[in-house]
């Protein structure tokens, strides 16, 4: 958010800790979410709110968000893969600094001259930082551990959360996907991707501490959509991890299906090994083991998501 709105941050807690003598650290994260948003309602700048309408049709920009250990970077690099396979290009965009999404495709960052990261930071070409892959139709813009940096030097910019959107402009005529994957943290490239994509996917593991986090999320997207992004829609709920054996698995599965209804995936992804084991190897798990459930679920994911927005 800044550092000056982060100082009016601190005053505000200030005078609520001194108003109420001694809250807890539960309490203090509530007050710290409050006024965030509140500081956020409060911002009439026309710099952030002035988006043209999204396009009607190709490509879909979209951003896989959620907290850590969901399957976030696991679906990225898998949906990106199978929608490849299904014939649509696809760009993969890694804005993690770990870069997780980068080595599961098997790119050596080490040997990658141009990043997400020179992107954003010294504008160059996109073009240049366009890599193929393995998959047939399928791209990435990789990233490297410089990004850790990036968020202080953006700092800056003028218009820096629209900074990522920039960058993507020039790519978007050439893909009929492009899928973001960032860090589970809110910072400022977490609300790059949030601004430069037209929908969201959120995955959520299959036990009851994921659904906690689910209204914290919620409350974030609805801040991005109120004054950053006003385009931005959930894709859907996601359901990953799930046991059949397990009776915590279908509780969680009929409990955010109760809730959010049809903005839940009819696929669901289930516990696999190969999943894990594909990384490792530098493949997607279409790649690794195509005839694994866990390949299955991420090809029928894909297919659903064709004809949601073929419908």
């Amino acid at each position: 958010v800044g550092v000056d709105t982060t100082l009016r941050i601190i005053e505000r807690i200030q005078e609520r800790v001194k108003r109420d003598k001694y809250l807890g650290t539960t309490e203090l994260n509530a007050i710290l979410v409050d006024e965030v948003a509140s500081l956020l309602a409060e911002n009439n700048s026309t710099q952030v709110m002035d988006f043209e309408d999204p396009l009607p049709c190709k490509p879909y920009v979209i951003m896989v968000v959620g907290v850590n250990g969901v399957g976030k970077t696991t679906t990225s690099i898998n949906l990106a893969a199978a929608l490849a396979q299904q014939g649509k290009q696809v760009l993969l965009v890694d804005a993690d600094p770990q870069a997780n999404t980068s080595s599961g495709l098997g790119v050596d960052i080490q040997q990658v001259e141009n990043t997400v990261y020179e992107c954003l930071i010294n504008n160059i070409d996109p073009t240049t930082a366009v890599l193929p892959t393995t998959t047939d139709n399928l791209f990435i813009i990789p990233s490297h551990i410089d990004l850790v940096g990036a968020e202080i030097e953006m700092l800056s910019m003028d218009n820096r959360e629209n900074i990522l959107k920039k960058v993507l402009k020039p790519l978007r005529d050439s893909y009929d996907y492009i899928l973001i994957d960032c860090s589970p943290s809110l910072g400022l490239i977490t609300i790059n991707a949030l601004t430069a994509s037209d929908s969201i996917i959120i995955p959520v593991q299959c036990e009851f501490f994921a659904l906690e986090g689910i209204a914290k999320l919620l409350n974030t997207i609805k801040i991005i959509k109120s004054n950053l992004n006003p385009r931005l829609r959930i894709e859907g709920f996601l359901l990953t991890m799930y046991d059949a054996r397990l009776r915590l698995s279908a509780q969680v599965h009929d409990e955010v299906r109760r809730h959010f209804g049809d903005l839940v995936f009819n696929t669901v992804i289930s516990r696999n090994v190969r999943l894990s084991e594909a990384p490792s190897h530098g493949m997607s798990v279409l790649e690794y083991d195509r005839s694994s459930k866990g390949a299955k679920n991420y090809m029928n994911l894909a297919k659903e998501l064709i004809r949601r927005h073929q419908s």
